[in-house]
């Protein structure tokens, strides 16, 4: 029988087979792992601000980053967006986001595109009528003339409305039309994989196209890509749009991705959130991080678990040990990232009381089991198992965070530039 310890470790999720499309230098599908992107909210022709924003993001683990190029003043500032990234030692790809006026700010602004990893495209704002496909093929074009992958992102706030028209059309001289809600599921999936199809005929390689269907509900999203995933073997962007405030957003862009994520769906993921007023941009990477890290997909950084307190519990000390490891481990990570092979797969674990505390410790990396209501005032740590010290008084949170800088150091090998 398989050991508790073990548990974890024997996670292994299926992945969908899919084609390998290189943004920059970072791979999306394929072999390779699920990978976390985020888009800026500043003004892009703001470089000195975009690109701020964009090294925090990529510091927070953002391995892809979208910014906005709505303007000439924009698409003018992405190479020196890029330029300034390259002075602050900031080496993450970069991808465009073109709504409505792509094929102009492309065409007039050659330098933006060659400054671009990757292109995404909305076919449902390219254009109308006989100016839709011209201008669609005038973005592929450009494109192909500057060897750049794109992703056809549909939107279903913005989804095609002919296409739309076209599929109620067909639904409706069917012996037994389906409901809205179907037709309009079955849009979205229509419009990328027709706007796939006609980007390959135009003599884009299919390597270099990523395909996404953003929808708000839940459900509908889970349906969509589901039925996506089996008619193509495109690269697969994920994240639930206009997802939401606060636990709202977390919550919804947690249950959707989740349950695509253990079907195997699901090749790159962003979530979604609209960050308070002067908020953090970098909670949406922290989350889409702790949603592949939860389920066993990938380790970013050492995972901090916590009991949720009770009766047995009525002092604050665990709950501010348990804040204050959790906000040193991810201070230090990029340093020990950079520095130590493998620390992003340590564990951690701040207990409240004996109950599960002692059991728990002995199942992480490295644990404490603090004193509950009523227990002796001290705190037993183990390491890898092991009871190996016993912390009390007034600095226990100094101490404990000595123990882990130890066992990194001492437990993970430094990293030898060549």
């Amino acid at each position: 029988m398989t050991s508790p310890e073990n548990w974890s470790a024997e996670v292994r999720l299926p992945r969908r087979r899919t084609r390998r499309v290189m943004i920059g230098k970072v791979a999306v599908g394929g072999d390779a792992p699920v990978i976390v992107q985020s888009m800026t909210n500043t003004d892009t022709a703001d470089y000195i601000a975009t690109a701020l924003q964009v090294a925090q993001l990529a510091r927070a683990g953002s391995e892809i980053v979208r910014v906005t190029v709505n303007t000439r003043e924009a698409a003018v500032a992405v190479p020196k967006l890029r330029d300034q990234l390259l002075k602050m030692n900031v080496d993450v790809p970069l991808v465009g986001d073109f709504h409505f006026n792509g094929h102009k700010l492309l065409e007039e602004v050659p330098a933006c595109a060659a400054a671009l990893d990757k292109l995404r495209i909305n076919p449902g704002n390219v254009g109308k009528g006989k100016s839709r496909d011209e201008q669609f093929a005038r973005l592929i074009e450009i494109a192909c003339h500057h060897d750049k992958p794109i992703r056809i992102g549909v939107n279903w706030g913005s989804l095609d409305q002919a296409l739309l028209a076209r599929i109620m059309d067909e639904n409706a001289a069917r012996a037994v039309p389906r409901g809205a809600v179907a037709i309009m599921r079955e849009a979205m999936v229509a419009s990328a994989l027709e706007s796939a199809a006609k980007a390959e005929e135009l003599g884009l390689a299919g390597d270099k196209i990523i395909l996404s269907c953003k929808v708000s509900a839940v459900q509908d999203l889970i349906a969509i890509y589901r039925d996506l995933a089996e008619r193509c073997d495109y690269p697969l962007h994920l994240g639930l749009t206009e997802a939401g405030m606060g636990s709202k957003g977390i919550v919804a862009s947690t249950a959707a991705l989740a349950v695509l994520l253990q079907e195997g769906i699901g090749d790159t993921i962003r979530v979604s959130l609209t960050p308070e007023p002067n908020g953090d941009r970098t909670r949406e990477v922290i989350v889409a991080q702790e949603i592949l890290q939860t389920m066993g997909l990938r380790a970013f950084t050492p995972l901090v678990a916590a009991c949720p307190g009770c009766g047995r519990t009525t002092s604050t000390v665990f709950q501010e040990l348990a804040q204050d490891i959790q906000d040193y481990v991810r201070e230090r990570m990029p340093e020990w990232r950079d520095q130590r092979i493998g620390v992003e797969n340590m564990t951690l674990a701040v207990m409240g009381c004996v109950v599960n505390g002692p059991g728990e410790s002995k199942h992480a990396s490295i644990g404490i089991s603090l004193p509950g209501t009523g227990e002796a005032p001290v705190a037993p740590v183990y390491v890898d198992g092991e009871r190996t010290v016993t912390l009390k008084g007034d600095n226990i949170a100094g101490e404990f965070r000595a123990i882990i800088d130890e066992y990194v150091i001492r437990k993970y090998p430094a990293r030898i530039e060549y």
